[in-house]
């Protein structure tokens, strides 16, 4: 059985505690946050568990073998060294930390003290997202020209990252799974319009090799709820939609140029308009999955799905596009930040 200890107790971290207490190969036996109201309301929920409003009293190996940081992005270096030091292991929120510098000693830290060190970029957990996965590597779609996802909704506006940092990250690391590559280049651009030092809106460009591309746009601002990613391919089209009941759709749609043409009058582009379909896919709570995931790992000792490396490549695009994002939108190479 292992004994875990979650860390911040606020909007995500109840779920996580509630998800490894279902678990029958792990148990909550700490519970932690700064806020004594919602420490009590939340620990209520797992009686054995020792609550404390100090970190420091938390990483106890005495009561735990593992520790889940669920707290605001700037406080995910510190803790985790912490805890990493400490020979726990450590599962961090998205995203791992604020600087790929910061994500490397982390990573370091792991090694050092051979302890699992986990990254919560939940969206690699769920049947839609692996299902492109194995659509892309069968070669169902083709080549892939391009993605194209849009993440928004009115609010929650945050205080400690702006919207980038707080939602393309998930698209971000989704992106980076299908392509199984990194970007050559980012760009961003945005709008900080109810706090001048904090974008609300971002729109972020991923480049990668071999004329392919990748669009996040994000958006706290937004009438709508929308998460939905399109990945086109020169033979299907996928569609994943998180708030449909059928999440994914499949389009046998696509646009031929001739081979060879003498003359532009022979020159025609033609279009396939085949069937669209929806695959059955076999849903459990992705949540769960995840933190499954990361108490198999501690005791078969695997590496993570979304290991320290994982969460790196992603804060090393975010990096790439908050420098673009606050110096004119332009192109920023990601060779430059190795």
């Amino acid at each position: 059985m292992i004994r875990v200890g979650i860390v911040g107790l606020g909007y995500w971290g109840p779920n996580l505690a509630r998800n490894f207490s279902d678990l029958k190969n792990s148990e909550v036996t700490v519970c932690c946050d700064i806020n004594n109201e919602r420490l009590n309301q939340v620990s209520a929920n797992f009686p054995n568990a020792t609550k404390t409003t100090k970190f420091k009293e938390a990483l106890n190996k005495k009561m735990l073998d593992a520790v889940v940081i669920s707290t605001p992005t700037k406080t995910h270096y510190s803790l985790a060294k912490q805890s990493l030091e400490q020979g726990l292991h450590t599962f961090i929120e998205k995203p791992l930390a604020t600087s790929s510098k910061e994500c490397e000693d982390l990573i370091l830290l792991a090694k050092k003290h051979g302890v699992i060190l986990f990254v919560g970029h939940v969206f690699l957990y769920t049947a839609a997202v692996i299902q492109m996965k194995e659509l892309i590597e069968s070669g169902d779609l083709g080549n892939i020209c391009y993605i194209s996802s849009r993440r928004l909704n009115l609010g929650p506006v945050r205080q400690d990252v702006n919207a980038l940092w707080d939602l393309a990250s998930h698209d971000t690391s989704i992106i980076l799974f299908l392509m199984a590559s990194m970007p050559s280049s980012v760009n961003c651009q945005g709008l900080a319009y109810l706090n001048k030092n904090i974008h609300d809106v971002c729109t972020l460009t991923l480049n990668f090799e071999d004329r392919c591309m990748a669009m996040v746009h994000t958006s706290w601002l937004d009438p709508n709820k929308i998460r939905q990613m399109t990945v086109v391919g020169d033979k299907k089209m996928v569609v994943y939609n998180d708030l449909d009941q059928e999440k994914i759709k499949i389009y046998d749609k696509r646009i031929e140029a001739p081979l060879y043409s003498t003359t532009f009058g022979e020159f025609q582009y033609s279009y396939r308009y085949g069937d669209s379909y929806s695959p059955r896919l076999t849903e459990t709570e992705p949540l769960k999955t995840e933190c499954q995931h990361f108490i198999e790992c501690i005791e078969q000792g695997k590496i993570p799905v979304t290991d320290g490396q994982n969460g790196l490549e992603v804060v090393r695009v975010l990096e790439a596009a908050d420098y673009s994002l606050f110096n004119g939108g332009g192109r920023v190479q990601l060779r430059s930040l190795s």
